[in-house]
């Protein structure tokens, strides 16, 4: 049997950063993923300027090489309102076969041992958990998604109807013009919306994604979604289909419980407005790692638990809640059409909605004032 300090489970982005943060906290970590790097894995690929913020405290520079800048987002609401501005730091679409890839190198390279190894078990003994009897730590840290091992050992379920997305992602013919992000809400179907993200290689990332309710949503229907709010794009010429499940942060378990925690998908952490998770992960995968070489160095592990919760309140605590707020008020179309003629009309409104659905910002009394004025 193999012993670490620290076994991250899943080497997704909140699995690499947290292996990084441990180990650069002088923590022994082994990082586990049932795949070889680099993989696909379907997402929309878009990387808010905060995550390279977030990475550049890690040690890792140079993530988007090769992918430039996106420098605009044009948005249309369920009724139709359009808001096209320029993004002040512009966003980057990096396809998660790359983006992940490097990740795991950087890990790697810090002195992170990756073994491909898919863990189906999670055991308890003594002053360590123990993996399909092959890996023992002191710390696990679980960011394997939204069918996490880890979070079911620790006795949560997946989340429910109405606290669930589903998504269909391909990469297609860019459309024809200046690069911009592109977001179409659909009436009747509201919160739902298609996009098309330009990756600057002559493709770009599509999709469409709706919240579960209870029906089943088939790939067709999808598809057909996805054609009609965006009619330019090529989808006869798209390849690389794949659906994927966004658990919503409005339904998170208990980040963690004795020597077990969880980091990113695997806690629920996608934005429940934009279904942003990228952001979510590299945070919420800092913060695990940071408290398991923490509680390792202090307690052997045994309090790594209060320590990453203690640490998420702090970061990302009065965000989430903002978030769950949003997306309560974001269930009214027509508040979504008076928030976009806001942000139309006021550069302020928009970046605070942006910082909101794409990284950890806040609403505040003015934007809210200003959204309700054009109701």
């Amino acid at each position: 049997m193999e012993c670490f300090d620290v076994a991250v489970v899943g080497a997704g982005p909140a699995g690499s950063t947290a292996a990084l943060a441990a180990r650069r906290g002088g923590a022994d970590v082994v990082l586990l993923d049932r795949s070889d790097f680099p993989r696909d894995k379907p997402c929309g690929d878009g990387i808010a300027p905060e995550v390279f913020d977030v990475l550049a405290g890690l040690g890792v520079a140079d993530v988007a090489a090769g992918y430039p800048a996106v420098p605009a987002l044009r948005l249309v609401s369920p009724g139709g309102e359009v808001v096209a501005r320029r993004l002040h730091a512009g966003t980057h679409t990096i396809p998660r076969r790359v983006f992940d890839h490097r990740l795991v190198a950087a890990a790697v390279d810090a002195g992170v041992r990756f073994r491909r190894h898919r863990v189906r078990t999670v055991a308890h003994d003594d002053d360590r958990v123990v993996l399909d009897g092959r890996f023992a730590a002191r710390v696990v840290i679980g960011a394997d998604g939204a069918g996490s091992v880890v979070r079911t050992a620790l006795g949560h379920p997946t989340n429910p109807p109405g606290h669930l997305a589903l998504a269909i992602r391909g990469y297609a013919p860019a459309p024809a013009g200046p690069p911009e992000q592109r977001i179409v809400t659909i009436p009747g179907r509201w919160p739902a919306y298609a996009w098309s993200f330009p990756i600057g290689d002559g493709r770009a990332n599509v999709g469409y994604g709706e919240l579960l309710t209870g029906g089943a949503l088939t790939r067709g229907y999808l598809m057909a979604r996805l054609g009609a709010l965006l009619p330019d794009l090529d989808l006869a010429g798209a390849t690389d289909w794949r659906g994927h499940h966004l658990p919503l942060s409005t339904r998170r378990p208990s980040p963690g419980r004795g020597r077990l925690v969880l980091a990113g998908d695997a806690l629920s952490l996608i934005n429940p407005f934009t279904g942003e998770g990228i952001f979510y992960a590299v945070v919420s995968g800092t913060l695990a790692g940071t408290a398991a070489a923490g509680a390792v160095a202090a307690t052997g592990g045994a309090d790594v638990a209060a320590r990453y919760r203690r640490g998420l309140a702090r970061r990302l605590g009065a965000h989430l809640r903002h978030t769950a707020v949003t997306a309560r008020l974001g269930r009214w179309p027509r508040l979504v059409d008076a928030a976009v003629r806001a942000a139309r009309d006021d550069q302020a409104v928009f970046d605070t909605l942006l910082g909101v659905g794409l990284a950890d910002g806040r609403l505040n009394a003015a934007t809210l004032w200003r959204i309700i004025r054009r109701l």
